[in-house]
């Protein structure tokens, strides 16, 4: 068995708008990801048409929604009513440029980003920045495409929380 140990770097963003204007601002530039053209990859469509569907996917920001999980209505289980969503965002696209140079990249892609409302019904935005996640793996190449990740991420947070 191997185990390493490496930083990460946690963006936290507060905002005194409401979860509802920061989740209606993030959700509006995320485009949606629909599996199908792997699908359509798999069953043999040409690699250019598959890239060319994925690149149509993309919101506004370059990045594309591919789950949201409701972590606000499992708290209720425990007596808490705030909202929480956590969002599966990425591209495969640029998802592709980082683990083709190291498959164990492809445990944090897509990347995860947490919105939260506090007890003001204010919100807050938080993720892990991907070039410190992706920094483990020692490649420059890897390192290149997870920067250019840390600036789509930090442009969709601060769009969404203006």
């Amino acid at each position: 068995m191997n185990a390493s140990r490496f930083v990460v770097e946690h963006i936290r963003l507060t905002t005194a708008k409401s979860f509802d204007e920061v989740r209606a601002a993030l959700e509006r530039q995320l485009g949606r990801f629909d599996a199908s053209a792997y699908q359509s990859l798999a069953a043999g469509e040409s690699v250019e048409k598959v890239k060319s569907k994925i690149e149509a996917m993309a919101g506004s920001s370059g990045l594309m929604l591919f789950a949201t999980h409701d972590h606000g209505t499992l708290l209720r289980l425990v007596g808490l009513t705030h909202k929480a969503v956590q969002y599966v965002v990425g591209n495969p696209l640029y998802a592709v440029q980082i683990t083709q140079h190291s498959i164990g990249a492809s445990l944090y892609a897509p990347l995860r980003v947490l919105l939260c409302e506090n007890d003001e019904g204010q919100a807050w935005l938080e993720y892990d920045k991907p070039s410190s996640l992706f920094g483990q793996f020692g490649d420059e190449r890897v390192n290149q495409a997870a920067a250019a990740l840390d600036e789509k991420l930090a442009a969709l947070a601060a769009a969404a929380m203006r």
